[in-house]
C-alpha cells in the first residue's frame, strides 16, 4: 500500500530572486505566467527569459482550445525547462504544456499512460489554494466535450515546486479567499477519503487546522489579517495538495466540475458552492468512521459541539467567502437532472473516492438543496 505520494522536490524562499539564482534561469527557460506577475517580479530581475501569457490566448479557467494554442506556442519558442507561476489556471496548462510533446489535449485525454514529459518543469504557485505544484493532475474544460475533466499522469508531476509567499502579496481578497477554501476542501476531502492513509491524514488534518484557525482570525481582525498569513496559508495548500496527491479529491470536486465547466464559475469558487451540501448528504447517509472524527476535530476548532460542524464551518466561510445558490450562478432548474447525469457519466474517478457512495439520485437531490 502507497502510504504517501510525494514526487516532486520541495523549496521554499522568501523572494523570486532568491529562486532565479539557486535555480540559474537563463535563456533556455521558458516561463508561463500571467502578465502582471511578470512584470512585478521578474522582468526587474533583467533574466533572458522566454515568457508565455496566458492571457494572451484566452480568459478565464482554461479550455482545451487555450491549452492547445499554448502548447503550440511552446513548441515554436522552444525550451528546455519550463517555468510555472500562478495560480491554479496557470498550473494546469503549463503541466499539459510540459509533457505534451507536441500533442493536443484530445490525444492525451485519450492516452495518458503514453505521456512522456522530456522537458524539465518547476512550478511556483502564486495562490494559496490548488496544491497542484505537487500533484499529476491537470483540469481542463473539454469544451469539445461540454464538461471539466481531469487529466492524470505521473509525466504531469514537476521536477521542483517553489514555495514563495512574496507571489501571494498582490492576491485579490476574493481570490484569496476561493483559492484558500479550496485547500481546505482538498484538506477535508483527502482525509474522508477511502483511500487515505496514516500519513496523507497527518497532513490533511494539519492543513484543515492551520487554515480554520486563520479564518478566525480574519472573521475577528478583518481582511487585512491575511497578510501575515500568507507563508502559513501556501504551507496548508501544499499540505493539502500532498494529501489529495495521494487520497484523492471526491464528490465535491465531481459535482462542481459542470458547474464550472458550462458557468465558468472559477474553480475555488464553484467548489465551496457544493461543498457544504456534499457533506451533510454524507452526514445524512454514515455519521460515524472518519466522519465523526471529522466533526470532532472541526468541533474543537470552533468551540462547538460535534454535531454542529458543519454549520459552524459554514457560518465561518460565509464570513471569509459569502456563499451563492447554483441559481445566483444563473443555473436552470430543468439543467440539474443534466449535471447529476454529467456527474455519474464523466467524473467516475472522482466519485469512487467519495466518503460514502453516491448515487444519481442522491447527486440530483444534492443539486435541489443547493439550488
Amino acid at each position: 500500500m502507497k502510504e504517501l505520494i510525494l514526487k516532486t522536490e520541495l523549496h521554499s524562499f522568501r523572494t523570486c530572486r532568491e529562486f532565479a539564482e539557486t535555480f540559474a534561469l537563463g535563456a533556455d527557460d521558458l516561463i508561463l505566467t500571467i502578465r502582471p506577475l511578470y512584470e512585478k517580479y521578474f522582468l526587474p530581475l533583467s533574466l533572458p527569459l522566454k515568457a508565455l501569457f496566458i492571457e494572451d490566448f484566452g480568459l478565464g479557467e482554461p479550455t482545451d482550445t487555450m491549452t492547445d494554442a499554448m502548447i503550440d506556442a511552446a513548441e515554436k519558442a522552444g525550451f528546455r525547462r519550463l517555468i510555472a507561476a500562478g495560480g491554479g489556471s496557470v498550473i494546469d496548462i503549463a503541466k499539459v504544456v510540459a509533457a505534451a510533446g507536441g500533442k493536443h489535449t484530445d490525444e492525451l485525454y485519450a492516452a495518458p499512460s503514453e505521456i512522456r514529459r522530456s522537458k524539465g518543469f518547476v512550478i511556483l504557485p502564486a495562490t494559496c489554494g490548488t496544491g497542484s505544484e505537487v500533484t499529476n493532475i491537470s483540469i481542463i474544460n473539454r469544451t469539445r466535450v461540454g464538461t471539466k475533466m481531469g487529466l492524470v499522469s505521473d509525466a504531469l508531476f514537476a521536477d521542483a515546486a517553489a514555495l514563495i509567499p512574496e507571489l501571494l502579496e498582490g492576491l485579490p481578497y476574493e481570490s484569496f479567499a476561493a483559492s484558500s477554501a479550496d485547500a481546505l476542501i482538498h484538506a477535508v476531502e483527502s482525509a474522508l477519503s477511502p483511500k487515505a492513509t496514516p500519513f496523507s491524514k497527518l497532513l490533511s488534518y494539519r492543513a484543515i487546522e492551520m487554515i480554520i484557525s486563520n479564518y478566525s482570525v480574519i472573521a475577528a481582525k478583518g481582511r487585512e489579517a491575511r497578510i501575515e498569513m500568507l507563508a502559513s496559508f501556501l504551507a496548508a495548500a501544499n499540505y493539502a495538495g500532498i494529501a489529495f496527491g495521494t487520497a484523492g479529491c471526491a464528490a465535491v470536486h465531481a459535482l462542481s466540475y459542470p458547474l464550472g465547466g458550462k458557468y465558468h464559475v472559477p474553480h475555488g469558487e464553484s467548489n465551496y458552492a457544493v461543498f457544504t451540501g456534499v457533506m451533510k448528504n454524507y452526514i445524512e447517509i454514515k455519521k460515524d468512521g472518519e466522519m465523526a472524527v471529522m466533526m470532532g476535530f472541526i468541533a474543537s476548532l470552533l468551540g462547538a459541539e460535534p454535531s454542529e460542524a458543519w454549520d459552524g464551518l459554514d457560518t465561518l466561510l460565509g464570513r471569509i467567502l459569502p456563499k451563492r445558490s447554483l441559481r445566483e450562478y444563473g443555473v436552470r432548474e430543468d439543467e440539474l437532472e443534466e449535471f447529476a447525469d454529467s456527474v455519474i457519466e464523466c467524473q467516475q474517478r472522482l466519485m469512487a473516492n467519495s466518503f460514502v457512495p453516491l448515487d444519481k439520485d442522491r447527486v440530483l437531490k444534492i443539486y435541489r438543496e443547493l439550488y
